[in-house]
């Protein structure tokens, strides 16, 4: 009799465990500002803040599971499809709110931390990223993947970062250093400091960014100050059309070492100014550009010009 019974109550729990359905366990991340953000399941509705975080989204394989970006979000082309809620920096808390996502991703320093206290305090779960180095990206792939279900496509795609930015260190960042201006924008003149990602991309090629110690992330410059360190290679973002300008614009200057030699370069601002899986291509572009003019200098001449860029600063 008891042996019966205890069927019973076998066969009871096994056909309520078949309309339960699997049990999901909580997904915990911690973001780039160290908080932890906790979803019952997997995100399906994302709206992302930033055009980075949407490339990074497709890269991470859950580019469908976005139903809001902004303005400037145009990698990949399917991301061209995705409604827009404005740019990064203008955007209304109720068109977020009117998507009704279970995850917000957000970029502190474009978004700004009072737009994600906003966000948050509309009980949104926000997601911010603000990676600080070349290897954060990889792992923002890795966190994105955990928090959309996708891990295996952002695992896959984190791993063949990560093998790339090896094999960029190992053959570029031990070579001989070349010092750096790197142009951002013409009127006013910006460049990067020390701490901006795309300097760590200049190092990784074993260049010497000649303004690392300025105090801004974004230094505001005099041509004199450009003038004053004597760069042996000059860098310019922008676009197409931007790039000859500002390139040419140098050429009034024949005293500097990079304009005196034809150490003027391009990498397309879509290559470095996104912090996504496509900036290792700018790297190797860039990369590859400081390798063909350290080829042209004597050793010494390259020590030499580096070290002496560093003093003046």
């Amino acid at each position: 009799m008891r042996i019966i019974v205890r069927l019973k109550a076998c066969l009871a729990l096994l056909v309520s465990l078949c309309f339960v359905g699997p049990v999901t366990a909580e997904i915990n991340v911690v973001d780039s500002t160290g908080a932890t953000l906790t979803l019952g399941q997997p995100a399906q509705r994302i709206v992302s803040l930033a055009p980075h975080l949407t490339e990074l989204l497709f890269a991470a394989g859950a580019g469908e599971q976005l139903v809001g970006t902004v303005d400037y979000s145009d990698y990949p082309a399917a991301a061209l499809k995705i409604p827009r809620i404005g740019a990064y920096n203008s955007i209304s808390d109720e068109a977020i709110v009117n998507l009704s996502p279970d995850l917000v991703l957000a970029w502190q320093s474009g978004n700004g931390g009072e737009m994600v206290a906003r966000l948050r305090a509309l009980g949104l779960s926000v997601y911010v990223d603000e990676p600080d180095s070349l290897a954060a990206i990889g792992e923002s792939l890795g966190k994105l993947g955990q928090l959309a279900g996708t891990e295996l496509e952002a695992r896959r795609v984190m791993m063949a970062y990560q093998q790339k930015l090896l094999e960029l260190r190992r053959l570029y960042s031990l070579q001989r250093p070349l010092s750096v201006f790197y142009q951002i924008w013409d009127d006013p003149l910006l460049t990067i400091n020390g701490e901006h990602l795309i300097s760590k991309v200049i190092e990784l090629c074993g260049g010497r960014n000649v303004f690392a110690s300025a105090v801004p992330l974004v230094p505001k410059l005099s041509v004199e100050s450009v003038l004053a360190l004597n760069p042996q290679v000059i860098l310019a973002s922008g676009e197409e059309e931007q790039r000859r300008e500002w390139l040419k614009d140098w050429q009034a200057w024949p005293m500097l070492d990079a304009v005196k030699s034809g150490r003027l370069y391009f990498v397309p601002a879509s290559l470095l100014q996104r912090h996504t899986p496509r900036l290792l291509e700018g790297a190797e572009l860039l990369c590859r550009q400081l390798d063909v003019a350290r080829q042209q200098l004597p050793a010494a001449d390259i020590q030499q010009n580096a070290t002496n860029s560093v003093l003046r600063l």
